[in-house]
């Protein structure tokens, strides 16, 4: 399953009646990050009206929800915005709803609708990443397949960290966990079994902006 998350920090405006809400959105991979982000943006905008925090930790089954109303009518805005955040697939995500209350009171029904409608606006602002499992893998290559190598390299959807160049190229590049085999027989069969690739880090949850 894929496991979608925030790939920075996104603010987006919207307005209901002559109320401004400000929703900032990021990634947080705990209840401490989130609390943090949630206190960060509490204190930039001191003098709102509502700071409304909602968080979703994890993905799938896994997960710690919370969401709070700040003192809006019970239900009317950290509900609304933590269903459609639930909704949207992405996991690791705090989001802040901070309300400017313009004079012009909108309702329980105005109210869920303007929150929700600001978590909607956040999760359309925000770049996208993936936190995927990915194998870093290291391998020596000699001067007349270094051409090749790279190819091979991006031909399985691996990134290059490093090449040293000395007697050999020294190459250190980064795969999805499930592409690392392909890539390792192809390496093997280029070099006519005289280049291993050696498996150096693994790594649960790399983050991998999408395209």
């Amino acid at each position: 399953m894929a496991r979608i998350i925030p790939a920075a920090v996104a603010r987006v405006e919207t307005r209901a009646g002559n109320s401004r809400f400000i929703a900032t959105i990021g990634p947080v991979f705990s209840v401490e990050e989130a609390k943090a982000m949630i206190g960060r943006v509490k204190a930039e905008f001191a003098d709102a009206s509502h700071n409304v925090p909602v968080y979703l930790i994890g993905h799938g089954q896994t997960t710690i929800a919370h969401c709070h109303d700040d003192g809006e009518p019970s239900g009317t805005a950290g509900r609304p915005a933590l269903a459609v955040v639930q909704g949207s697939g992405l996991g690791d995500v705090g989001l802040v709803i901070t309300r400017y209350f313009g004079g012009t009171k909108l309702g329980t029904g105005g109210l869920v609708r303007a929150y929700g409608d600001a978590a909607r606006a956040a999760l359309i602002a925000v770049p996208r990443a993936e936190k995927v499992a990915t194998v870093t893998a290291m391998a020596e290559v000699a001067y007349p397949l270094l051409e090749r190598a790279r190819l091979l390299i991006e031909a399985h959807g691996g990134l290059t960290l490093e090449e040293a160049f000395a007697a050999e190229i020294t190459l250190i590049a980064r795969f999805r966990r499930e592409a690392y085999p392909a890539f390792a027989d192809a390496l093997r069969e280029l070099s006519h079994g005289a280049t291993e690739a050696i498996i150096v880090e693994t790594d649960e949850a790399t983050i991998m902006p999408l395209k």
